[in-house]
């Protein structure tokens, strides 16, 4: 019936094109504006941003910061596809409006 021997496929791996999916190069953007807090307890600050080198340059973004942040602070971005959603409400005498 079949040989009791296990088949090994051969795959050869280029290294330098499996070094390129891992290795993203971070692409930077200046605060432009911020527009306020989010997450559970405010810890998150939400701002936009403009892109300033890539395919992206020039596109204002959303984006969600922790930690301090400042108007004209440099942001280092892995990632300029996916932008945050928009704040929508704030929360005023312990109800949503």
């Amino acid at each position: 019936m079949g040989s009791d021997k296990q088949r090994v496929k051969d795959v050869k791996t280029d290294p330098i094109k499996s070094q390129d999916k891992k290795q993203k190069i971070a692409v930077p953007a200046v605060v432009e504006e911020i527009l306020g807090r989010t997450g559970f307890r405010g810890e998150i600050t939400q701002v936009k941003c403009n892109i300033l080198e890539g395919n992206e340059k020039g596109k204002p973004m959303r984006r969600n910061v922790k930690g301090s942040i400042r108007v004209n602070d440099i942001l280092m971005l892995r990632e300029v596809d996916i932008e945050a959603r928009r704040i929508r409400s704030k929360v005023t005498r312990g109800g949503y409006t």
